[in-house]
Order: structure tokens, then C-alpha cells, then sequence
């Protein structure tokens, strides 16, 4: 009997192999709660990206992404987080204004890549006499708690609206879950805002029945308060396959953009660390959009112009482009790919 001897070349790659898994890093990515797309876009990153970049990722919970942005600043185990952009947009304005901690806090924030457009989701009970989006003025408004890019986003669209803040009074900071029971039961609340990309797994996970407690408020485009809206949120649609026990028809609505952040880290072996992880998401595209959450299908790796005051992570951004232009596709967004949400944004030039 002959036996096979591995040559050195073949035992050589088998040990860096083995080298590579024994030295994969630690690492967290801040989301959102667990009932949230970006839990669930956070586990497809660690499952089906991560360990080509030799990353051990955890994903972590959160309150969302204003707190995300702390997370990245201030806890050297997290290193990426997704975040919405009308709260990086919010903080980069308040730095320019001179506020001093939101200065801190996006001088050195990093982009890794845009991702995918997160819809607005405003909740009402059925028998409410509210219907559409600008109907809520006088709504007592749950958009999340403190911290979160949820609520952000539900403050903004609503001054964007009425042209002044959710006065204090109609204000309400709890989580989703609870603000949903208050809606129904001892009706306290009046509009729960859940922001996040459709199917958002707490509406989705819904029984038939909800239709005769809930609906879902409709935006009007056309409507005279929309006007100010649309200039920097993207009309979009919520469509009843994400929704089949609460929505019997597509309704409008409209959508938030999101990014994979980082942090500027001068460390080399993170730096590069980061290069792989922008590599391997390149490489590993087309299993997330076959087995990861939906919204993967909408995602483009392409890099648009960032507007002023955000900056790429180089060496994550340069291993992006290597690797689309090695499989012939555009490595930055032409103004012809822009959408609205880019255009409002000041992504496209």
C-alpha cells in the first residue's frame, strides 16, 4: 500500500489555514434590538462575511443608531455599526454648529459602504381617524427610545412636517414592543414609529387579527405638508407580500438610507483587518443577497460620493473597488444610478 505524503507546498497552505482560524479576531457590530432588520442584517455579516476576513463578529444589541455612533467612539470591542443616514447627517450638522461631543463623535467616523433604504413604518390603532402620515400633528409619538436612530428619525420627519418639534407633551420614548401595547390597551399613545427595512420582523411576525387593532398610516405625496418631507427622505412603498396579515394592498410611504460604519483606527493590524472585511464583503455579495436578509437584493457595493464631512475607510473602501473592478462592475455610483434618496442626500454630484 502507498502512502501519500503531503508535498510542502500543500502542508504550508494547510498551516496558514489553520493559522488564519486560530488568529481570527473578536469583534462586535452594533444594530439594534434583536426584532429589528439590522439584528438580522448584522447576523447575515457575521455568518456569511466575517470568518473570510478572519473575524469572529458578535452581534450586539442596541437601542439603535445614535447610539451606535457612541459604541464605535467609545467601545474598543465594537468595530462596525450600522447607522442611519439622517443621524450621522443630524450629527455632522450639530458638530458644524459647534457642539462639542458631536464633533468628537463624527470627526473620526468612517464609512464602509452605503447599504439599502429603511422604511418608515408609522403605526396607528384601526379605528383611529387618522389615515395618512400628515394626519398625526396632534398624535401622541412613540418613535423609540433615547438613543436610538428610530426616534431620531421620527423627531426630524415630524418637524419636517409641522414645521416645529414633537412638542413635549405628544412626545414618548419606549421601545416599539411596548409602545405598541400602550396603542392598544390603555391608549396612551396614539402613532408607534417603527423604522427599519421591510420586512421589519415585528410587523411581519404579526397574527391576521392585528387588522382589527392596528393599520398603517399612509404618506400622501401629493399632499401640501409632503413637500418639505421629500427633500430629504425617499418616497418608497410598504408592499403587502412583507405585510400579508396586516396590508391588503401596497401603500406609500417613505424610506431612510443606511451605512456600514467604522472607525478611523490608526492601528495597522485593525486597518488591514478592516481591508479584509471590505474584500470579503465584495466576494461574498451574491450569498448574502441568496440567503441573507432581502434587503440585501436592493444593495449596491458601488461607492457614491459621500457628502461633505464624511469620509470612506480607506483601506475597506480601496479593497471594494479591487475587488467590483475584478468582476467588471462599476466601482463608484454614476449620477444616472443616484436615486432619490442619494440625490436629497447630497450623494450625487
Amino acid at each position: 500500500m502507498r502512502i501519500r505524503v503531503a508535498s510542502p507546498a500543500i502542508a504550508l497552505t494547510a498551516s496558514l489555514f489553520a493559522l488564519g482560524a486560530d488568529a481570527a479576531v473578536d469583534w462586535k457590530i452594533a444594530t439594534d434590538s434583536d426584532k429589528s432588520t439590522h439584528y438580522v442584517i448584522g447576523n447575515d455579516l457575521a455568518r456569511h462575511v466575517a470568518p473570510a476576513a478572519g473575524v469572529r463578529l458578535s452581534v450586539l444589541q442596541t437601542p439603535g443608531a445614535a447610539a451606535n455612533i457612541k459604541l464605535l467612539r467609545y467601545d474598543s470591542g465594537v468595530k462596525l455599526a450600522i447607522v442611519q443616514n439622517d443621524v450621522l447627517l443630524a450629527l455632522t450638522e450639530q458638530a458644524r454648529a459647534g457642539h462639542a461631543e458631536a464633533g468628537e463623535l463624527t470627526q473620526s467616523l468612517r464609512v464602509v459602504t452605503p447599504l439599502f433604504d429603511n422604511e418608515i413604518h408609522l403605526i396607528a390603532r384601526a379605528d383611529s381617524p387618522m389615515n395618512f402620515v400628515h394626519d398625526m400633528r396632534e398624535a401622541r409619538i412613540s418613535g423609540g427610545v433615547v438613543g436610538s436612530g428610530a426616534a431620531l428619525t421620527t423627531h426630524a420627519l415630524y418637524r419636517r412636517l409641522f414645521g416645529q418639534p414633537i412638542p413635549e407633551t405628544q412626545a414618548v420614548f419606549a421601545t416599539a414592543e411596548e409602545a405598541l401595547v400602550r396603542l392598544i390597551t390603555d391608549k396612551s399613545i396614539d402613532v408607534v414609529a417603527v423604522v427599519g427595512a421591510q420586512p421589519a420582523p415585528l410587523i411581519a411576525n404579526m397574527k391576521p387579527e392585528a387588522q382589527k387593532f392596528i393599520k398603517l398610516l399612509k404618506f400622501d405625496p401629493a399632499h401640501a405638508a409632503s413637500k418639505a418631507v421629500t427633500a430629504g427622505y425617499v418616497p418608497a412603498r410598504l408592499k403587502a407580500a412583507s405585510y400579508p396579515n396586516l396590508l391588503a394592498a401596497d401603500i406609500d410611504t417613505l424610506a431612510v438610507g443606511t451605512l456600514l460604519a467604522t472607525y478611523d483606527y490608526p492601528q495597522k493590524d485593525t486597518a488591514e483587518t478592516l481591508g479584509r472585511f471590505g474584500r470579503a464583503l465584495c466576494q461574498n455579495f451574491t450569498t448574502l443577497q441568496a440567503k441573507g436578509h432581502p434587503k440585501w437584493k436592493e444593495a449596491d457595493l458601488a461607492l457614491p460620493q459621500l457628502p461633505d464631512g464624511w469620509r470612506y475607510f480607506t483601506p475597506a473602501a480601496n479593497e471594494i473597488k479591487a475587488c467590483l473592478a475584478r468582476q467588471g462592475k462599476p466601482t463608484t455610483r454614476t449620477e444616472k444610478a443616484c436615486g432619490a434618496e442619494e440625490r436629497a442626500l447630497g450623494l450625487c454630484k
